[in-house]
């Protein structure tokens, strides 16, 4: 027996009690909950946080209310600054020094979430171990045991806000490469130092030498930052497609954005039928939910990794942020087709914390979800209401109606103006979209204008479709004009990431903004292509 099937046996024999505890998850989910409450408020009681708060007479999720404030990131940072220059159980009863380094989609100003090691190891690697155990007992052929996964990563660096402690700072992919198990090493490329290298087209570089050559099987992520290197991957081998580097290849598990766009570019690159796309829900804040029927594309919560959730109609969280509870419910109060903000309590001290995104429960036995946007990410300009979501599925309709091929793309409002001569001029939205298609890049031989307007008449209809909000505002063009499209050259979106220093790892094109800020920067990008 070889070195890679002893890891299989001894992988897939310690990863029986998650399969036991997925079957659980639609008999007892409300009591799996209420101990890991339990379990939570117990540590959460020997520290500064859990004093200040009289964690001592919590006794019940109703006392967990009272107590404990629903907080955004700026009302704990003072907390975790300390936590950053060396004080020690001030959110959680474990000395910590990783922190997960996260922008967001919604904000220029860097988080530091505190990654204990009870978040790293029960949390983030449990719901990795959840994820991969529950797609081997889907696909008892699997071969992702025995060969290797391929790793994008990120980068690590010391943090700098103080001379004395020694903590570190990084994408939470980065933080989990360089603190994962030995044995990992032997089912991995490429090598650890390559895969945590900070420079994006370095790694990139190294990877396409040291990986080409290895049998891949599976490879995780943010679809966009994976798309580029397997494109990259083809230009240094040049082979036509992914399969004739690796055969073997069946997985990838992908999170951060919605994969609908890429979904068609993945097929075109990768043409097996045998490939399997999971997709799983692990933020900096923590490990959520993952894909666990390959025929659904929503996500089984996960209920006993650490985490204990509450949940507020998205319409009710100014007030809930103000401190009234009575909408705020746990998992026994929740109905499907709602759009919920989550307020996530976990084992890496973040207490009663608002993640901003915005959650859709599609079945509540067992519990499973879809991302539908962000708390912050949505566009009201003219009483529209456009969720990411809405956006994400009307481009996808257009897409796949006009076999249009986007790359990335983001949304942002065209404020009404008063014109010369005192009328004025309505709003509209403005799409700022790659397209990989020629016929819609202007400059190519191929550029088609027609073709666009079609497509920009098109996305419209599908956005009325969606959008009832929307639908009323176009209406005769009343409040709003029909979408323009600036269609930008290949490579623009990763140009202005770059631009921005938010390259590889967890970063995310934001795809709905609230002014042309983001729009106007890609416009100047654009034309220096």
């Amino acid at each position: 027996m070889n070195i890679n099937q002893i890891i299989k046996k001894a992988t897939l024999s310690f990863y029986i009690n998650f399969l036991r505890e997925i079957e659980d998850y639609s008999k007892k989910p409300i009591e799996i909950q209420s101990k890991v409450l339990n379990n939570l408020v117990k540590c959460g009681r020997e520290t500064f946080y859990g004093k200040k708060h009289h964690f001592e007479q919590i006794n019940s999720y109703k006392d967990f209310q009272n107590n404990v404030p629903i907080v955004r990131y700026n009302d704990i940072v003072e907390y975790i600054n300390r936590i950053r220059k060396g004080e020690n159980y001030i959110l959680w009863n474990q000395k910590v020094k990783w922190f997960a380094k996260s922008s967001g989609t919604s904000s220029d100003k860097s988080k530091f979430i505190p990654i204990t090691p009870d978040s790293l190891y029960i949390n983030h690697f449990g719901g990795m171990k959840r994820m991969i155990v529950n797609y081997a007992a889907n696909n008892p052929k699997t071969k992702i045991f025995t060969t290797k996964a391929l790793t994008l990563g990120g980068s690590v660096q010391a943090d700098t806000i103080s001379s004395t402690t020694k903590s570190y700072c990084g994408d939470l992919s980065a933080v989990m490469l360089y603190n994962s198990p030995f044995y990992a090493e032997l089912i991995r490329t490429p090598k650890k130092s390559t895969a945590l290298t900070a420079e994006f087209d370095k790694k990139v570089e190294l990877i396409c030498n040291e990986s080409t050559k290895q049998d891949v099987s599976n490879f995780s992520g943010v679809p966009s930052w994976n798309l580029i290197l397997l494109n990259k991957i083809l230009e240094y081998t040049k082979k036509d497609n992914i399969n004739e580097i690796w055969p073997n290849l069946e997985l990838f598990m992908h999170g951060g954005t919605s994969f609908n766009q890429y979904r068609e570019l993945y097929k075109k690159i990768i043409p097996s039928d045998g490939m399997h796309y999971i997709e799983n829900y692990n933020a900096s804040e923590g490990y959520f939910a993952f894909q666990n029927q390959e025929d659904h594309r929503d996500m089984l919560l996960t209920l006993n990794n650490g985490v204990f959730y509450e949940f507020v109609p998205f319409k009710n969280l100014e007030e809930a942020m103000s401190g009234n509870n009575s909408n705020v419910t746990n998992l026994e109060g929740v109905k499907p087709n709602i759009d919920y903000a989550i307020i996530i309590s976990t084992c890496g001290g973040l207490w009663r914390y608002l993640i901003e995104d915005l959650v859709r429960f599609t079945s509540i036995n067992p519990y499973k979800i879809i991302i539908t946007g962000r708390t912050k990410m949505y566009i009201n300009a003219f009483g529209e209401e456009l969720m990411t979501d809405n956006a994400e599925k009307a481009l996808l309709n257009a897409s796949m109606k006009m076999g249009v091929n986007i790359v990335e793309f983001t949304v942002a409002p065209q404020f009404m103006e008063i014109e010369d001569g005192g009328g004025i001029k309505k709003g509209r939205h403005i799409w700022a979209i790659e397209f990989k298609n020629q016929e819609f890049q202007k400059g190519s031989p191929a550029y088609d204008q027609k073709k666009l307007e079609d497509f920009s008449i098109l996305l419209d209809k599908e956005l009325a479709n969606i959008n009832s909000d929307y639908e009323a505002k176009r209406k005769n063009d009343f409040t709003m004009q029909s979408l323009k499209i600036e269609p930008l050259k290949e490579g623009a979106f990763l140009k202005w990431m770059k631009s921005r220093g938010k390259v590889g790892g967890q970063n995310k094109v934001p795809r709905l903004w609230q002014d042309m800020t983001y729009i106007e920067q890609l416009i100047d990008i654009n034309r220096s292509l």
